[in-house]
């Protein structure tokens, strides 16, 4: 157990989740632009491996290892999250308006199950407001942003068709030119409104031929529900077929707290808490799920970004061999503190090696 497990932890989670995780951010927002700073965290957390480096879709990183969306909603803390030894940083979701998000308590930790119940709504402060940040500094590695359709909140109408392509087509018009690549969320969990519009037969197409008129200049990664059904799966690689700047996929956290998850305790423990899973309970699932799209996927135009679960070198590297070109991480940076970021770095490169790999 390290130091951070043995002191550090149990004292940040005797503070409310959501607070820990605001102050957290802020954190790393006014630290990141201290001098010096940086440079010292780079000292302390890069890892420099050859093994590591690695192409995707176009974009050379440092390493696979990125940290997932939901962490930075608004792209605060991009200046010291670059400097932590991440291959990849991306933020969000973002939205083309503003939004408050759910109602709070919102955010709950499950520390026997090493996972957290995540029902914060797409809380963020608006597609135009990020772009006014993110315009005085880009990062050196890799920056994702995710974008998403504004929540209006539970009690507002439905939106139609043409409203949530444009709140698309305006996020991606004020983001696309700071980022390295461009992550649709098309399944958030926690949002009633929206959430299930994509999987209507030739909606993910539409979304994809409303962005095209921005000229984007970066690749666009899909983020799905996780499904293995093979006809959902070849529904979704033939909307995306016409259009060359879909780069990959990645999978979103369940709807609520099925069957496919894997509790240590029982399931109806959580029942009564909102949110959907993250953390090691949605592992398994994520990992069928990104066997079944390698196995049907145009391997020489797609890759896959393998979420859900990863603790260690040994998770992440098991989602490598499954068929993911890169992996986040988000729960397991919450259990194990920022130091998880060099030991996987660190210990990926020695399974490489021992498997007599020259890359990811």
């Amino acid at each position: 157990m390290s130091l951070y497990q043995k002191l550090v932890r149990p004292l940040l989670f005797r503070v409310d989740p959501e607070r820990m995780h605001h102050l957290s951010v802020e954190a790393c927002h006014y630290l990141g632009i201290l001098p010096g700073i940086s440079a010292c965290a780079r000292y302390l957390f890069e890892t420099e491996d050859s093994r590591l480096k690695t192409s995707a879709a176009g974009i050379h990183f440092r390493n696979p290892i990125g940290l997932a969306a939901g962490w930075d909603k608004s792209g605060r803390a991009v200046r010291m999250l670059d400097a932590l030894g991440l291959g990849f940083i991306e933020i969000g979701s973002i939205s083309a308006g503003p939004s408050t998000g759910n109602p709070r308590p919102r955010l709950f930790r499950v520390p026997s199950e090493e996972a957290i119940l995540v029902n914060y709504g797409l809380p963020n402060e608006g597609s135009l407001r990020v772009a006014n940040r993110l315009a005085s500094y880009h990062p050196r590695n890799p920056l994702g942003i995710n974008l998403v359709k504004t929540n209006l909140g539970p009690q507002s109408n439905p939106c139609s068709e043409e409203e949530i392509l444009n709140d698309y087509e305006q996020s991606t018009y004020q983001l696309h030119r700071y980022a390295d690549y461009l992550v649709y969320n098309l399944s958030c969990p926690n949002t009633g409104d929206g959430r299930d519009f994509f999987t209507g037969r030739g909606t993910i197409a539409r979304l994809l031929e409303r962005v095209s008129a921005v000229n984007l200049q970066c690749p666009v990664f899909l983020k799905i529900a996780p499904t293995d059904d093979p006809r959902e799966q070849d529904r979704i690689l033939l909307e995306c077929e016409p259009f060359p700047f879909v780069g990959g996929f990645c999978f979103n956290l369940p709807t609520g707290k099925p069957h496919t998850l894997c509790f240590k305790a029982s399931r109806d423990l959580y029942m009564h808490l909102p949110g959907a899973v993250s953390g090691k309970p949605v592992e398994v699932l994520i990992n069928r799920c990104i066997s079944s799209l390698y196995t049907r996927m145009d391997r020489s135009r797609y890759v896959i970004i393998g979420t859900g679960g990863v603790f260690s070198a040994e998770d992440a590297y098991r989602k490598i061999r499954l068929g993911a070109s890169l992996v986040q991480i988000y729960t397991g940076l919450i259990y194990n503190g920022p130091r998880l970021i060099p030991r996987l770095c660190c210990d990926l490169a020695r399974l490489l090696k021992r498997d007599g790999f020259q890359s990811p």
